[in-house]
């Protein structure tokens, strides 16, 4: 299952079965352009585990690699992405994306005192569990067991799931107060708020004309610190950042549609099918055409 946005960049999250609020994803990587997810995020806890291939985790403005065979927690409300930048074939990459409500209601007790904590603590975007240490490799057993119990799907497996996350819970807040912190400012926290807005904007007017000072005013900022922000979270300016995501649109539809290249151009905002062409070719190294030519 592709990665999905709403217009504020927040991933969609399918769920099938709204008794047990956790929905499973693996193969995902495979899928994407180059192996590598765009920022997003949305107010539900991740936990993602690489299986074959190093995986560079942005979050925030941070990037985390992660080994094979470990996995990380990624708090609620956190811009984040993905990209496998290691290993021969596309990284499976399991992972889970879940509310509070998985464990016990958001208006219980047990959200309140053991749920909440964790969840609106700003020091704590990420954590990477570490097998050397005991608590920690526990958890991590736990968080593969829910793999298996999604995929299974057997009998009273939502339970099984709930236990494990109750007890991956337990032991975070057994262990929050030596769970290493990422201190955030308040300017760091506002510009990843002001991300947010642009890539908003960016995300509900691709297929526009759009210019540097639409997205800056998108956050009620100026043309230079929309560039500030942009090069720390992507290293790229405002307007290269609408690019890119022309060019993850037109990806995808080159390989899920029969529409032409002149109607791929025009619907995701390029002035000519030469330029998007050029520009196509040079981010992923091959032209909208080859492309078409693999899946065949």
């Amino acid at each position: 299952m592709s990665i999905c946005l709403d217009h504020q960049f927040r991933e969609q999250i399918s769920r099938r079965d709204a008794m047990l609020p956790v929905t499973f994803f693996s193969g995902e990587l495979a899928l994407l352009a180059q192996r590598e997810g765009p920022l997003h995020w949305h107010t539900d806890f991740e936990i993602a585990t690489a299986m074959c291939g190093v995986l560079d985790f942005q979050i925030g403005r941070q990037h985390v690699l992660l080994n094979p065979g470990e996995s990380i927690f990624i708090n609620g409300n956190i811009l984040h992405g993905i990209k496998q930048v290691s290993g021969a074939l596309p990284d499976p990459m399991p992972n889970i994306v879940f509310s509070g409500d998985a464990i016990a209601p958001e208006n219980s007790e047990i959200n309140r005192k053991y749920i909440q904590p964790i969840a609106r603590c700003d020091a704590l975007p990420f954590i990477v569990f570490d097998r050397t240490v005991g608590w920690q490799n526990e958890a991590d057993g736990l968080i593969k067991d829910i793999y298996s119990l999604m995929r299974e799907e057997g009998t009273c497996y939502e339970m099984a799931v709930q236990r494990n996350l109750s007890k991956i819970f337990e032991y975070l807040f057994l262990h929050f107060n030596s769970l290493p912190r990422s201190e955030s400012t308040r300017i760091q926290i506002n510009a990843q708020i002001r991300m947010r807005k642009m890539l908003s904007y960016i995300r509900e007017h691709y297929a526009e004309p759009v210019t540097l000072n639409d997205i800056a005013k998108a956050a009620n900022i100026g043309r230079s610190e929309a560039g500030r922000c942009f090069q720390t979270y992507m290293g790229c300016s405002p307007v290269d950042a609408l690019i890119r995501h022309r060019l993850q649109i037109a990806h995808g539809l080159i390989g899920d549609t029969t529409l032409t290249l002149q109607e791929i151009s025009d619907s995701c905002g390029f002035h000519s099918v030469q330029y998007f062409i050029r520009c196509f070719r040079k981010r992923y190294g091959y032209t909208p055409g080859q492309y078409r030519n693999m899946g065949k």
